[in-house]
């Protein structure tokens, strides 16, 4: 059983200018292939790629606090918008709007109803008579619509 020889990790390290060494490995390889590999980075490589990555860091979070205030005044000037998006949609939808008002009580004896009227003269709710509005009073038996 014949031991096989480890393959040195280096060739061709005599030759300082890159050119000869490319020339030797040519000169002494079996074939030229395109191959994929990791390729190693450099000590000094390593380090500016970390002094890269701080400095897009210390940049994204600069932008992300920028991002942060104006995201705080935007939501600011939408608050107001949107609590006025949602009355409206909720009166759209109701197709009318809670309001107090001043309202004028009016109870008819013969319907046994009670209406109440708004400042333009409309009908804004009715109910039966309740029963201390059923006893007629002396001025609700002398109204005719009339002023004699």
């Amino acid at each position: 059983m014949s031991k096989r020889k480890a393959l040195d990790i280096s060739l061709g390290q005599e030759y300082v200018d890159s050119k000869e060494r490319v020339q030797f490995l040519k000169d002494n390889c079996d074939a030229v292939e395109d191959l994929g590999y990791m390729k190693r980075f450099s000590p000094e490589a390593i380090t500016s790629m970390k002094n890269q990555l701080a400095s897009t860091s210390i940049e994204i979070n600069d932008i992300e606090v920028e991002k942060k205030e104006a995201m705080t005044a935007y939501k600011v000037q939408l608050k107001p918008l949107m609590e006025g998006k949602k009355s409206l949609l909720k009166n759209i939808k109701q197709k009318a709007e809670f309001v107090t008002e001043i309202c004028y009580k009016f109870v008819d004896q013969e319907a046994m109803l009670t209406g109440y009227y708004n400042a333009d003269g409309d009908l804004v709710s009715s109910r039966p008579l309740a029963p201390e509005e059923m006893q007629k009073t002396i001025f609700q038996i002398q109204k005719t619509g009339t002023n004699n």
